[in-house]
């Protein structure tokens, strides 16, 4: 890819952010941007409007492990290829998600919340040389961890259900009856061992299953 030049002669990287907060997106695009090298080209918090930027051709795709959306994060790494990609992960919470996303390294890089702003554009940088960026802490951990005991289809409605959406409105946008999206959500409470649909979303999001 062509890049344009910053001053000083380097490369200018561009990266697209993909975040859930927006408080923190913000902050991370303002840090971003005080590198001469680095140009934010898009601010995103939906995992499917990841996709739609391949017009602006970042060289880096920085992801929130956790950024909300119907597509989820591990398949959202496998589609965006023809460039790198870089996760953050809170090595406080690591769960199946993130083992799923470490068997898919070094091809995306995996970098822990709790680096320094430093540690953050060193990634960057490194990712978008293709040169491999994992964080040891995260690959140990993710690889204790238990497998998602949730399939994709009750993943998929339980996060539906975060929207505040209705058996009714899910089993619509699906394409599915009611009463397959009732068993869909019976079962991962089942799973999740919850007594309401609000615990189960909880204890899914807390192990980073949705």
């Amino acid at each position: 890819m062509r890049r344009r030049k910053a001053t000083g002669g380097e490369d200018v990287i561009r990266v697209a952010l993909g975040h859930r907060g927006t408080l923190v997106r913000g902050a991370l695009a303002a840090v971003l941007a005080r590198e001469n090298d680095l140009d934010v080209v898009a601010e995103l918090d939906r995992s499917e409007d990841v996709l739609q930027v391949a017009g602006r051709r970042p060289h880096v795709v920085l992801l929130d492990a956790q950024l909300p959306g119907r597509i989820r994060i591990e398949e959202l790494c496998r589609k965006l290829t023809g460039r790198g990609v870089l996760v953050m992960i809170d090595h406080e919470a690591i769960a199946a998600t993130s083992l799923s996303l470490v068997k898919q390294a070094p091809r995306i890089g995996l970098i822990a919340t709790d680096s320094t702003t430093d540690q953050l554009v060193q990634a960057i940088r490194d990712v978008a040389k293709g040169l491999p960026v994992v964080d040891v802490r995260l690959a140990v951990a993710a690889l204790k961890a238990g497998d998602n005991p949730l399939t994709d289809r009750e993943c998929e409605v339980l996060r539906h259900v975060t929207t505040g959406a209705t058996a009714q409105e899910i089993a619509r946008t699906l394409s599915l009856s009611t009463g397959t999206v009732r068993n869909y959500l019976s079962r991962a409470l089942a799973k999740t061992g919850a007594r309401s649909r609000i615990e189960a979303i909880r204890k899914a999001q807390d192990a980073g299953w949705i």
